[in-house]
């Protein structure tokens, strides 16, 4: 049982996490409805694993872009600290460098949301209203569909629609909001190109998810970690990574066609089921 559970919910992780549709929100309503009890349910470490999975799946995906911003960062570094005149065999990548900029602004809101972690996380115990943000969820992608593809990049994007999706990825860390959904679609409605509101999404969840994984690590330490569960907290991993390289391949051709309609209505059922089976159970 703790195998399918492990497996189980690495594929949840894998394909909630990237796909418009919560990752949050289905753990929350797996754990909440479906009672389950075994040696990983509330692991800390069991989630960080999955993390960890799925983070490596977006770093694997994006590498080209990621690989950029690093030799441009350490380059920035040497421009603010070197002597030494720039070689003209290492010119500006001015696109990697602003991306890095508006990533920074992009990240700045989670600042504000990281003091009430708590609390937020405590709302995934509130089935009915995990429910509500799904439904949310679902009206965010409905309206996606119908937001023309604007032309802004990494070389003209504006910084107060950066900061703007921002708000929206601290919004998601609230359980039942999707982070893909709410910073594709907030990107699409300040001007973003599609491709770019994709792949914005993804490289400025980097520093979240790495930082959110960094912090559970740090209280599943504190915990105690369980070593009889590493295997199969490394099976959940593996899952996770696979399946998130295929759920990332997936919203890639969602977003270029803009059609978010069957994650829009799936989230809106799920949603309703969520807050009916609630109040029946």
């Amino acid at each position: 049982m703790d195998w399918l559970y492990s497996i189980f919910m690495g594929v949840v992780q894998g394909l909630a996490e990237f796909l418009p549709i919560s990752s949050s929100g289905h753990l929350s309503i797996f754990q909440n409805l479906l009672g389950i009890d075994n040696a990983l349910s509330g692991n800390l470490f069991f989630n960080v694993m999955l993390h960890v999975g799925t983070l490596g799946s977006v770093i694997v995906a994006f590498w080209d872009d990621i690989q950029s911003m690093i030799i441009e960062f350490l380059r920035m570094i040497g421009d603010l600290f070197g002597r030494k005149k720039r070689n003209v065999d290492a010119p500006v990548n001015a696109p990697a460098r602003r991306l890095i900029l508006l990533i920074i602004v992009a990240t700045l809101p989670l600042v504000i949301v990281l003091p009430f972690k708590d609390a937020i996380e405590s709302l995934s115990s509130n089935t009915i209203f995990v429910g509500c943000m799904l439904i949310i969820t679902g009206i965010m992608l409905f309206l996606a569909d119908r937001m023309k593809s604007g032309k802004a990049t990494e070389r003209s994007a504006k910084f107060t629609s950066v900061l703007f999706v921002g708000l929206m990825q601290a919004l998601a860390t609230i359980p039942g909001i999707s982070r893909s959904g709410a910073t594709i679609s907030s990107g699409l409605s300040t001007g973003f190109e599609r491709k770019f509101a994709f792949r914005f999404a993804f490289l400025m969840s980097l520093p979240a998810v790495a930082g959110a994984a960094l912090l559970e690590a740090v209280d599943a330490v504190q915990a105690g970690i369980d070593t009889s569960t590493l295997l199969l907290c490394l099976v959940g991993m593996i899952v996770s990574f696979f399946t998130g390289l295929a759920a990332i391949k997936l919203l890639r051709k969602v977003t270029a066609k803009g059609s978010f309609g069957w994650f829009s209505g799936y989230c809106l059922a799920v949603g309703v089921i969520a807050i009916v089976l609630s109040i029946v159970l």
